[in-house]
């Protein structure tokens, strides 16, 4: 809610929903599973602010790696929220996964499903690997993702069918060549995002392959379908759907004004008396503090941004090549 809030109010970020008017009026009314390609820095976020704007902010799950529950804060957060955790080795993974998914079966609330099916972030040098792999395996090749992994995904297909309603195909980017970035965001910086909820893929879960060979085969074809539409939006600027600007609503902005007045008004008074004691050995410890708080708000910065990236994508798809 948060970040949400230095989204929607701080950076003032426009996020443009295309999609069909009849679907419009299902999303968070139901559970699904959200499909998200994975280009830039802020995608999440742009994720996270889709589900705000439809009221399954709080319900909403996503399928991340491993060392963001190790994140101050967040990392916390997100654990005692059941948010799905994986290293990224599917032999080890399997079963907490498995394990953690079917605990969503009796979840108490609609909620969406949010996954990554590429993996990690795009760029240039894992697209190139990626596509190596492909021409090896005879898998169709994509000019705007990487290959999907389709193993989680068949799983979560397997784990949630019949409680969850359908599928949305979800597509992101951004006007103008626009290169968004977290700290571009917490520095106030606009940016307008174009978001495509496909109306093709408003589907019940049920006529998604359960077989996970089938399941793969369904996958690498709705990414084929993916990259066509990435191709349109580059050549016209707009994709092939009714645009819509979701309400935005004051519940993000209220909960920060809350812990803001709860938490600086304190903090400030500490400060002003440390000021006024005029001891060099307290303010030197405040200012250590201080620093080493900027050091790993950078740092958590620092995990979204793409030339810092993993190199998961690099190594693993080297090693299928071998």
């Amino acid at each position: 809610s948060e970040m949400v809030m230095l989204l929607e109010w701080w950076s003032g970020t426009d996020c443009t929903l295309y999609t069909d008017p009849e679907s419009y009026h299902k999303y968070g009314k139901e559970n699904a599973i959200v499909i998200l390609n994975h280009n830039f820095e802020i995608d999440f976020l742009c994720g996270w602010n889709f589900c705000e704007r439809f009221g399954v902010l709080g319900s909403s799950k996503v399928l991340a790696k491993k060392e963001l529950s190790y994140m101050p804060i967040i990392g916390w957060m997100w654990y005692f929220l059941e948010i799905v955790f994986c290293k990224r080795k599917w032999e080890e993974d399997r079963k907490t996964v498995v394990q953690k998914l079917l605990s969503l079966r009796d979840y108490p609330e609609n909620f969406w499903f949010l996954i990554h099916c590429e993996g990690t972030r795009f760029t240039e040098q894992k697209h190139q690997i990626s596509m190596q792999v492909a021409e090896a395996k005879g898998l169709p090749k994509l000019k705007y993702h990487l290959l999907p992994r389709t193993k989680g995904f068949a799983v979560t297909v397997q784990c949630l069918r019949n409680v969850v309603s359908a599928v949305y195909d979800s597509t992101l980017n951004f006007r103008n060549n626009e290169n968004p970035t977290l700290l571009g965001v917490l520095n106030g910086k606009k940016y307008h995002a174009d978001l495509y909820v496909r109306q093709v893929i408003h589907i019940l879960i049920q006529d998604v392959p359960e077989d996970e060979q089938e399941c793969s085969t369904w996958l690498h074809k709705l990414y084929q379908e993916k990259d066509a539409f990435q191709e349109e939006y580059y050549r016209t600027g707009a994709y092939p759907a009714v645009p819509t600007v979701p309400p935005r609503r004051p519940w993000t902005l209220l909960n920060w004004l809350f812990w803001a007045l709860l938490l600086l008004y304190p903090f400030f008074k500490l400060l002003i008396n440390m000021i006024n004691s005029g001891s060099s050995l307290t303010l030197a410890s405040f200012a250590f503090v201080i620093i080493i708080a900027s050091v790993g708000v950078r740092w958590m910065i620092g995990v979204t941004e793409i030339n810092k990236g993993s190199t998961y994508g690099n190594n693993d798809n080297k090693q299928k090549q071998k």
